[in-house]
């Protein structure tokens, strides 16, 4: 089982208020883009091992849009931020007005994507600074839309190493009846587990 046997109730409580103070600051965001009122689910919480992660988001052939970037600093690891086709259209067409399938996306709506994927995973990660007063500095994001495989695959080659679990949160932000969906993964390096609880005071199997 290796980490999974190292979360208890506490580990737990810890990462969802992360989970809930990110979420918080995404959905402020999307309400400045939006110049509308966004509301927020209270995100959920989870660790899977890193081959499950294709699973969370319909498959490793489902196709979805992808903002992910490198964590650079005191706990270094990848970041990914995946939406399915519909949210990400609802999204652009809030934003930009216009609404289109994803395969007539031209440079504008591109660009409108990639920039909101910046700022909610900017959210999230200004999140876990924050609480763990670690230094974590995101790489430049870039932007994808393929299938769910393809891209981890390809995600993980171009930032570097992988750990072998992911943190999950899986929230959903209204605005009125529209539901956007979006998953975000943190996949830290295999030694940045101990640095991030232990930044928080929160004790990791193998402490004494």
């Amino acid at each position: 089982m290796g980490y999974f046997t190292k979360f208890g109730d506490f580990q737990f409580d810890v990462l969802r208020e992360i989970g809930n103070i990110g979420a918080g600051h995404a959905a402020t965001a999307l309400s400045k883009l939006t110049q509308k009122e966004i509301d927020m689910k209270v995100p959920q919480v989870s660790i899977i091992p890193f081959d499950e992660v294709a699973d969370c988001v319909g498959g490793a052939e489902a196709v979805v849009v992808t903002v992910f970037l490198r964590v650079e600093g005191d706990c270094p690891g990848n970041m990914f931020f995946i939406l399915d086709l519909d949210s990400a259209r609802h999204l652009l067409q809030q934003i930009t007005g216009i609404d289109k399938d994803v395969y007539e996306w031209e440079e504008l709506e591109v660009s409108a994507l990639h920039e909101i994927g910046n700022i909610l995973t900017g959210s999230y990660l200004s999140s876990l600074a924050d609480f763990t007063q670690l230094n974590l500095q995101p790489s430049v994001p870039a932007l994808a839309v393929d299938m769910a495989g393809a891209i981890l695959s390809y995600g993980l080659i171009a930032l570097g190493q992988a750990g072998d679990f992911a943190l999950t949160i899986d929230t959903a932000f209204f605005e009125g009846n529209e539901k956007v969906k979006g998953n975000f993964f943190l996949i830290p390096d295999p030694e940045s587990l101990p640095i991030l609880f232990r930044s928080l005071g929160v004790p990791f199997d193998g402490d004494h």
